[in-house]
Formats: C-alpha cells, sequence, structure tokens
C-alpha cells in the first residue's frame, strides 16, 4: 500500500483528505506543523507529500527545501494563494504540482495518481500486481549515456561522471524526454501534456521554472554546460555535448 504525508495545520481539510486517500486505497499519515512534517517524512519515508503552504512553526516553502535536500519524494502543494508568482515560487522551491485551495477532493486523487504514475510508482493503490516500482520496469527501461552525462531510465538515476544528481519527479521526466530525442525542439504544450500527464490548467512558466532548475542541477557539475537550450518563442531541446546546435 503506497504511503502519502499530508502535512495541513486545517484539521477538517487534513481529514477530509485523509478520507478521500483512504477510500482510494492510500495509506495516510499527518502532521499539522512544518517541524512535524520534516520529522515524519524522515521516519515514515511516504511515497508522496501533500503539503500545505501557509504552515506554523515552518512554512511550506522551507518543509519542501528542506525534503529535497535529501529526498526526491514527489510534492504536491496546496495554497490559498491564487497568484502566479506564487505557485511559481512554489515549483521553484522543488514541489512537482501546485493546487489551488479550494480543491475538489477527487481532483487531488486524479492529480496524485497521475504524479505517482509518472514516478514511476504504483498506477492502481490496493490492487494487487497491478502496479510496480520503475526500478522493476526492465522491459521498458533503457540508458542513454551522453559524455559523462548518464540517464537510466528504469533507475530513475542521473550521474554527471562519479557525481549523482537530486532530481524531482519533474525535473527527471523533463530531461529524459527530451534526452531520447537530441535536438528535438520541444514547445511548452508539448512539454506540460507529455510530463504532467494529464490536462494540465496552466501555462508556460511552470515548464519553464522547472526547465532552469534542471539547468542549475546540471550545469552545477561543471562537466555538461548548456544541454537544455531554450528556442526562443517555441520551447527548448537537449543537445548533447559536441553535438551542434542549429538554433
Amino acid at each position: 500500500m503506497m504511503k502519502i504525508l499530508v502535512i495541513e495545520d486545517e484539521a477538517n481539510i487534513a481529514q477530509l483528505l485523509r478520507l478521500y486517500l483512504e477510500q482510494a486505497g492510500y495509506a495516510v499519515v499527518t502532521a499539522n506543523d512544518g517541524i512535524a512534517g520534516i520529522e515524519l517524512h524522515a521516519r515514515e519515508k511516504p511515497d508522496l507529500v501533500i503539503l500545505d503552504l501557509m504552515l506554523p512553526m515552518l512554512d511550506g516553502m522551507e518543509v519542501c527545501r528542506r525534503i529535497r535536500t535529501w529526498a526526491n519524494t514527489p510534492i504536491l502543494m496546496l495554497t490559498a494563494r491564487q497568484s502566479e508568482e506564487d505557485r511559481i515560487a512554489g515549483l521553484d522551491s522543488g514541489a512537482d504540482d501546485y493546487l489551488v485551495k479550494p480543491f475538489s477532493p477527487r481532483e487531488v486523487i486524479s492529480r496524485v495518481k497521475a504524479i505517482l504514475r509518472r514516478a514511476g510508482l504504483y498506477s492502481s493503490p490496493g490492487v494487487e500486481g497491478e502496479g510496480h516500482h520503475a526500478d522493476e520496469k526492465s522491459a521498458s527501461g533503457e540508458e542513454l549515456s551522453y559524455g559523462s552525462l548518464l540517464i537510466n531510465i528504469p533507475a530513475r538515476r542521473v550521474t554527471v561522471g562519479p557525481q549523482a544528481l537530486s532530481l524531482t519527479v519533474k525535473e527527471f521526466d523533463l530531461l529524459a524526454l527530451m534526452a531520447k530525442a537530441p535536438d528535438r525542439v520541444f514547445t511548452r504544450e508539448t512539454l506540460l501534456n507529455q510530463v504532467w500527464g494529464y490536462s494540465y490548467l496552466g501555462d508556460g512558466r511552470t515548464v519553464d521554472v522547472h526547465i532552469g532548475t534542471l539547468r542549475k542541477k546540471l550545469e552545477s557539475t561543471k562537466q555538461v554546460q548548456q544541454v537544455i537550450q531554450t528556442v526562443w518563442g517555441v520551447g527548448y531541446k537537449f543537445v548533447p555535448p559536441g553535438m551542434e546546435s542549429s538554433s
């Protein structure tokens, strides 16, 4: 059974999420402040975190950043703030998806399933034999190698030389998708559709934020520079080391 950690200080919302998640076949643990949420994450090692932005003790942005220092657990951020700046800030802190309150519990479940499916985890919780972890998907797995950059698809692992990169679910999916088709230009709409995996009611800046954080992580190694290039007015493409860019 997949385990979901809900970090939410509003008791009625936390209880509603627990009810719907348990009905969908997930095990649920809850915390009502940021510090308790971090401690519970370290102890329980959940498969996904539903994280409120406005929390006592430690806000959701900081909780997300701290979790990202040691784990790639998918994070769905919840907030009452509706501005585009807040959404971008949440994604930039390491969240994989963002949902504005008030929300439909059914939409939360739909997004949880989509995120877990994209993460290579169980697609049908509570049904024996229908899902398996990405590490076991050897039949559909592959390994992409571009110089010092190695992308292991079934293990969802990226290394540059001896250094392993800590990527979020969406960062890995973006890199893997583009790296499978070097020099192909992907529009933002195509990336939203293929990486987010459902009808995403967002805009291109969501992609831009994830591409930005992915670039920083790749280029921080000093061995991989400018492999993800911007095609102005269109989108992005992956240009392996040694391949001349046509843009």
